[in-house]
């Protein structure tokens, strides 16, 4: 298994989590774990993803995944869970 982070931090507004999830549905990722709150009309997700069957090389589907983002006003970052665990490393 291949466990990617992918956060989405903006102003809440309806298809967000649709277009991420299509998306991701349309590249062969599977989600393992989702949670997102609204604070004050701001929305922030974190999804814990499988890429283990990509069907896209990884810089491209970050870099897609980013681009879709910003078409959303949306920012997004998506990191391997491997280099997410060293950065918040103690």
């Amino acid at each position: 298994m291949k466990k990617t982070i992918i956060t989405v931090v903006g102003r809440d507004k309806v298809g967000v989590i649709a277009k991420i999830c299509t998306y991701l549905s349309d590249h062969n990722v599977s989600i393992m774990d989702i949670t997102q709150t609204i604070i004050d009309s701001y929305f922030n997700m974190m999804m814990i993803v499988n890429t283990e069957n990509l069907d896209i090389d990884f810089a491209d589907f970050s870099h897609r995944l980013i681009e879709l983002g910003d078409t959303l006003d949306v920012e997004v970052r998506c990191q391997r869970s491997d280099i997410f665990d060293n950065m918040h490393r103690i």
